[in-house]
């Protein structure tokens, strides 16, 4: 199903939860990468949607329920960087921009509430905010 409309703008309530929570320039970067991949791969719904949220990543974050402009266009992990990560095994950050500094990794685990953060390695927060994030969305769907 097309997640613009006629005129290209983005169908919120086509679009994933943390999606509707977050600002139009991501809905928006979602959504027509989805519509292309959907008629790329014949209608694969699954692939379409591992396409748009790996675009997603290139120029968002997930920060608790919602994404967020980054800093820098670029992939946010060492799958996204790969040239054909969605037939990868290697692990994604959910969202979190790994390649982020760990300053600023810091500055979002403080934002969230993340406990323990400043003894924390940067992989650590990574995984802490991923945590964080996913509690979060959770909360906000119920």
């Amino acid at each position: 199903m097309p997640k613009t409309t006629r005129s290209g703008a983005a169908k919120k309530d086509e679009l994933p939860s943390t999606l509707q929570r977050s600002g139009r320039k991501a809905q928006q970067t979602f959504a027509e990468t989805y519509d292309s991949a959907i008629e790329q791969y014949d209608g694969d719904e699954r692939r379409a949607h591992q396409v748009a949220f790996a675009s997603l990543k290139h120029t968002h974050e997930k920060v608790g329920d919602h994404w967020e402009p980054k800093d820098e266009y670029g992939p946010s992990d060492a799958r996204a960087a790969e040239d054909r990560p969605n037939d990868s095994d290697t692990p994604t950050a959910g969202g979190v921009d790994a390649n982020a500094t760990k300053q600023h990794l810091y500055e979002l685990a403080t934002r969230l509430g993340v406990k323990g953060r400043s003894r924390m390695s940067k992989t650590q927060l990574v995984d802490a905010l991923q945590k964080a994030n996913n509690r979060a969305s959770a909360k906000a769907r119920s």
